[in-house]
């Protein structure tokens, strides 16, 4: 019987020292957690969700744009949610405007073209 009676000691073990000081490492550990996850994941995505809003907004007739799909066209016309967009001389396709992955900056056209160049008269 001493045994069995021991073995429930064992089995219920010693009671912890001290509850709360646990529990409150475990929150401040969770909290640094969060934290970290903020600074390294939230915050930056929220940062290009806003730079994208606004590149979107920004959007105008002649600009040269990139959808995500990767059609490289020049915007026809805007409209309250979608894009004219003249892809060859008498082709133009309508695109939602979350569909425009990026706006071609004019100096990016020109480094382009003239990287494009050099390649032709190899040939």
């Amino acid at each position: 019987m001493d045994q069995l009676a021991s073995g429930l000691v064992l089995l219920q073990g010693a009671p912890s020292a001290n509850p709360t000081g646990q529990m409150i490492s475990t929150l401040v550990t969770f909290g640094l957690v969060f934290v970290i996850f903020y600074f390294l994941i939230i915050r930056p995505q929220n940062k290009k969700q806003k730079e994208a809003k606004a590149m979107i907004e920004a959007v105008k007739k002649g600009d040269k744009v990139v959808t995500i799909g990767g059609v490289h066209a020049v915007v026809a016309s805007v409209k309250e949610s979608t894009l004219i967009l003249k892809v060859d001389d008498n082709t133009k396709m309508e695109f939602s405007k979350s569909a425009i992955q990026a706006v071609v900056a004019k100096g990016e056209e020109k480094a382009e073209a003239s990287s494009e160049a050099p390649a032709e008269e190899k040939k």
